[in-house]
């Protein structure tokens, strides 16, 4: 029977979405997205190896020179649950762009000839490193949603890339400035001040669609009952227990190995290549997961690797230093890799990654500035690292169990 006029259904058209301008070509975008995820490691790994150097420089004991990296990693947990507020109020390019300037200013705050600049500096930095950790999986969700997980291993490789570039040129660029330490921190607020340049067109862009199309900017509802979730909570414990086995090995690899008769200076290259290593990981592992449909092999792939290096460093510390830092650093950047990548793949929108962004890395970044402080003590009262290993492998088991859950396919 035929459909009359009055019968058919009346189909709504969406008005179409403008098109992008020249400025934010998507290019662009990339160059952005790279540049910004180049500041936010680069200023913290830049600072280790001069604390030596600062420790001189005010008179502070081991615990206060301690506190130079463990408050920016303490204060990323902090601010991490406000970003999401900011992105729905201001919209994410302009959170980006405020959140890289401050970073700048944080960098500059730090080299300040003062004890409480500096501390105020790590803080600062802080802050600013947890706002961007919770925009871009939500930017990446939004602008690439079809290679979500793809563009999570672009920019979590980027980030570990940063990391080590600043690690490797802190002590030349000190040479070359010749303005010590403070130079040589000093000299990354530059790095921050071209990624907020290269950042500009997408937050002029964000202005002509909000003005276009009102509906452009609604990046989607925030997930309701987020703190209560079971798979938020599964994703927030896989991110935070591995970030504590890394700022861990972070704090104390070196020492581990120079304490079981490695030289020091090899035990740094053994340190420094885990780290390089790491690259690898968290850009493989994002490629990997996004071809999946569940992610439940590939984390306990990640937690078992884990399990394996640390298990290397305790029974085999110097003869197995070498593989037991190939395995780690594998286990290490995939881990971080497939943790934000969780966040894109466990949600439905932007708002939905940056909210579960914000839960992961408020309790990630929390739990792992207890690290490094918590294996400290440990090895203080018992003269060893056997019991520190030990515990680690246990914190193994649960993000095994941690990645098993968060890996099913579903979001929230």
């Amino acid at each position: 029977m035929a459909v009359t006029r009055a019968q058919q259904p009346v189909v709504t058209t969406p008005a179409p979405l403008p098109v992008r301008t020249r400025l934010a070509h998507p290019l662009l975008l990339l160059t952005g997205i790279v540049l910004v995820a180049l500041n936010m490691r680069a200023c913290l790994a830049a600072v280790s190896p001069m604390v030596g150097e600062i420790q001189r420089t005010f008179g502070l004991s081991a615990t206060a020179s301690g506190l130079i990296t463990t408050v920016p990693v303490l204060f990323q947990g902090v601010g991490a649950p406000l970003t999401p507020r900011l992105t729905r109020r201001f919209g994410a390019e302009r959170v980006v762009l405020g959140a890289v300037l401050v970073l700048a200013a944080g960098v500059l705050l730090r080299v300040l000839p003062s004890v409480a600049a500096l501390y105020a500096g790590c803080v600062v930095i802080g802050v600013a490193i947890a706002v961007l950790n919770v925009s871009m999986p939500g930017l990446v969700k939004r602008e690439f949603p079809d290679r979500a997980a793809t563009m999570t291993g672009v920019y979590s490789t980027t980030m570990l890339v940063g990391a080590t570039l600043a690690a490797g040129t802190s002590v030349p660029l000190e040479h070359a400035l010749g303005g010590g330490w403070r130079a040589s921190l000093g000299a990354w607020s530059l790095l921050a001040l071209v990624a907020a340049v290269a950042w500009l067109p997408q937050v002029l862009r964000s202005r002509q669609e909000r003005g276009a199309v009102a509906a452009a900017a609604v990046p989607g509802k925030p997930i309701e009952g987020i703190w209560k979730s079971p798979l938020a909570w599964q994703i927030s414990l896989f991110m935070g227990i591995s970030s504590l086995l890394v700022y861990i090995l972070v704090a104390w690899m070196p020492t581990i190995l120079a304490d079981h008769g490695m030289d020091r200076g090899q035990a740094g290259l053994v340190f420094a290549f885990s780290n390089l290593v790491q690259v690898a990981g968290a850009f493989l592992v994002p490629l990997m997961a996004g071809r999946m449909t569940s992610q439940r092999a590939l984390a306990v792939t990640m937690a078992a690797l884990n399990g394996v290096g640390i298990t290397m460093l305790l029974v085999a510390p110097v003869s197995a230093a070498w593989l037991s830092a190939t395995v780690l650093g594998v286990a290490q950047g995939g881990s971080l890799g497939l943790g934000l990548a969780f966040i894109v793949l466990r949600t439905g929108s932007a708002a939905g990654a940056a909210q579960l962004g914000g839960m992961s890395q408020a309790i990630g970044y929390l739990v792992a500035a207890a690290g490094p402080v918590g294996a400290g003590a440990l090895h203080q009262l018992t003269g060893g690292w056997e019991t520190t290993l030990v515990l680690m492998l246990a914190l193994v088991l649960v993000v095994g169990a941690a990645g098993w859950g968060a890996g099913r396919n579903r979001t929230l």
